[in-house]
């Protein structure tokens, strides 16, 4: 494997909690009120230092989707999902965009997010927007 080469952001950070590589900044939240199989996630506009998995068609809350999951690029582990498509019409302005897993990343203040016991195991997707 060759060497890594992240991205280094400036301002209020998410990043990977288990090695610390930046993620994405806060002023590119689209959404905070989406779900995943650990809890809370966000929508952001723009993230990087990841690699993307294969595509694959998913069932969300919201209908189908075709995603790919997103990985860091240090450490490898799975930190959200990217939206390639989205079928409904109302859905669209999530194309392109990534989610990140609120369990996965570290937010600015350094806080992580640990799963409720409430936490919605289904497929994951915005409740509403």
């Amino acid at each position: 494997m060759g060497r890594v080469f992240a991205v280094n952001l400036e301002g209020k950070i998410y990043s990977c909690k288990h090695c610390g590589t930046h993620l994405a900044l806060t002023d590119d939240i689209v959404s905070k009120s989406f779900h995943s199989r650990h809890g809370k996630a966000y929508l952001f506009s723009k993230v990087v230092n990841v690699t993307l998995g294969e595509k694959e068609e998913r069932m969300m809350i919201t209908g189908s989707h075709l995603v790919a999951d997103i990985f860091c690029v240090q450490c490898g582990s799975i930190v959200g999902w990217k939206y390639e498509t989205a079928h409904e019409k109302s859905q669209k302005y999530k194309e392109g965009k990534s989610v990140l897993e609120r369990f996965k990343i570290s937010g600015p203040d350094g806080s992580n997010y640990w799963v409720s016991h409430g936490a919605h195991f289904g497929g994951s997707d915005a409740d509403d927007v």
